[in-house]
């Protein structure tokens, strides 16, 4: 009878331990949730509905607001201020979207440019729970870019945008993610994030893995073109799929290629016009 009783009372505490945890999970999923119904919502105050349009794309000749990767700093609401993570970032693209991310969650809108204005509608979060993303910095910034239509003000390679109550969203524009020293993973060919390079200044190398074997090279860099040498690769066999995707990026090597950096994207492009995308690793 005693063990009976003390078999009870063990799994009456589980039983609710087991309601504690599911009444704390519940009460996070309703905070995201929260930051999740707020932008459209916010969306939808605006007197005036986004054309889909981007406008001139800057508040002046000399100083672009589109097609630039912009960190998020910090946001203002309501005289609060809520420092960004290190991840938090958005662009607003010529063809009239903005994509980013809170650093936990990412979020995509339509937007306009119209000379020193910004406007973003039908803003979609995605609802993922992250610890080390304030709940109060999401819900802050998710009303601010949507408050409607926001002032622009660029000061070197600062940008603020102010909506019409006062509150403000402070950005700065990232710099180009350096040749050297950055882990590309590669994207296209192959399958995304197994292949990956990185190229050595001093060197004067590049090594890293094929969507199959380790490879090194020669890398000589000069006036965007960066001359490869031939490669050495160990000798591991794989499945089909990715031996062709190997073929393929190994076809770069021996030879000349052109490169570009857009912020984190790398474009390698030999002269028959075959491209190897790669972006840095966070």
């Amino acid at each position: 009878m005693y063990r009976q009783k003390q078999q009870r009372q063990k799994q009456q505490r589980q039983h609710e331990q087991g309601q504690q945890k599911r009444r704390q999970q519940r009460g996070r999923s309703l905070a995201v949730a929260a930051v999740v119904a707020l932008v459209p919502l916010a969306a939808a105050c605006g007197s005036e509905k986004a054309d889909g349009g981007s406008g001139s794309g800057s508040v002046g000749a000399d100083k672009p607001v589109t097609g630039v990767r912009w960190s998020i700093d910090s946001v203002t609401v309501d005289g609060t201020t809520h420092k960004a993570p290190d991840a938090a970032r958005v662009r607003i693209d010529d063809s009239g979207e903005a994509v980013g991310s809170t650093g936990c969650n990412t979020f995509s809108a339509r937007a306009a440019v119209d000379g020193e204005r910004v406007r973003l509608s039908d803003a979609v979060f995605t609802e993922k729970a992250c610890d080390r993303t304030p709940i109060g910095f999401e819900k802050s910034l998710g009303r601010a870019l949507t408050a409607g239509s926001l002032t622009t003000d660029t000061a070197g390679e600062r940008l603020t945008l102010t909506t019409s109550d006062g509150d403000t969203v402070r950005l700065s524009r990232q710099p180009d993610a350096s040749l050297y020293g950055t882990k590309w993973t590669v994207t296209a060919p192959g399958p995304e994030g197994r292949a990956h390079l990185t190229f050595d200044r001093d060197a004067k190398t590049v090594a890293g893995r094929l969507p199959c074997n380790h490879v090194n090279a020669g890398a000589t860099v000069s006036d965007g073109h960066i001359t490869l040498g031939v490669p050495s690769t160990t000798r591991m066999m794989c499945e089909g799929s990715l031996m062709d995707a190997e073929k393929r990026m190994l076809r770069f090597f021996d030879g000349r290629v052109d490169y570009r950096i857009d912020h984190e994207t790398l474009t390698l492009t030999s002269e028959d016009g075959t491209t190897v995308r790669a972006v840095a690793d966070q």
